[in-house]
């Protein structure tokens, strides 16, 4: 089925509605992973015509994305992208570590836009940012597009920097989600530095209990699938 490629069509109506001049796409990548950080990506990138191909990064091939992640860098009006580590997801809850990134994006970028655009249903940004959440956005707005193939090449290359010395983890192959190989790591090895040790896949681990984290207070905002653990 042909892909329907992203338009401006949100950007222009912000801008009508809004008085905004600069708006910024937003999108995450790894809000599911086992492993490393959350990366945000904003993106700003005005009105111009996209790159072809240009949609979600989970619709494209590995090979497409990085093509694309090379044209979108010298394309885009401005991006930044903003992390939090495993870490503060452990002591924040996805919730806030995901707000926490998002901030660190636009307050990296070289202007502060009027608007944001976040993908998804759920403004987990909040006050002062002026919000549109937008359900497909990374399909349907240019921007949030580029920000969600940014974001997912880069944070690809990040993970497998991280698995250089964890290889029997794989995260050069699969980013720090779970996976057979990934599963099996950690039965064997236990939890690496980069995991998130207050997620359920540690209650299959009884051999490593004693490196779990509990926070103080859930995190309500996390769905269920993204805490679920080996099976």
């Amino acid at each position: 089925m042909p892909i329907t490629p992203p338009t401006h069509r949100v950007e222009r109506s912000i801008r009508a509605k809004t008085g905004a001049k600069v708006v910024a796409g937003i999108d995450e990548v790894g809000r599911g992973a086992w492993a490393g950080p959350v990366t945000v990506c904003a993106a700003v990138t005005g009105l111009r015509r996209a790159p072809d191909g240009l949609t979600d990064s989970k619709l494209l091939t590995v090979k497409r994305r990085t093509e694309l992640a090379e044209v979108l860098d010298d394309w885009v009006t401005a991006h930044a992208l903003g992390h939090a580590s495993s870490e503060e997801i452990d002591e924040l809850g996805m919730t806030a570590a995901l707000r926490l990134a998002a901030m660190r994006a636009l307050e990296a970028l070289p202007v502060c836009p009027d608007a944001v655009i976040l993908d998804g249903k759920h403004d987990y940004l909040g006050t002062p940012w002026q919000v549109r959440t937008v359900i497909k956005g990374d399909q349907s707005c240019i921007s949030v597009a580029a920000a969600s193939v940014l974001a997912k090449v880069r944070r690809d290359a990040l993970m497998a920097e991280l698995g250089a010395d964890h290889a029997d983890f794989a995260f050069a192959d699969n980013a720090g989600y779970p996976s057979p190989v990934h599963k099996t790591a950690l039965q064997a090895f236990g939890p690496t530095p980069h995991h998130r040790m207050s997620w359920a896949f540690m209650d299959a681990l009884p051999r490593w209990q004693h490196l779990k984290r509990t926070r103080a207070v859930p995190d309500e905002e996390t769905p269920p699938v993204e805490q679920m653990g080996f099976f």
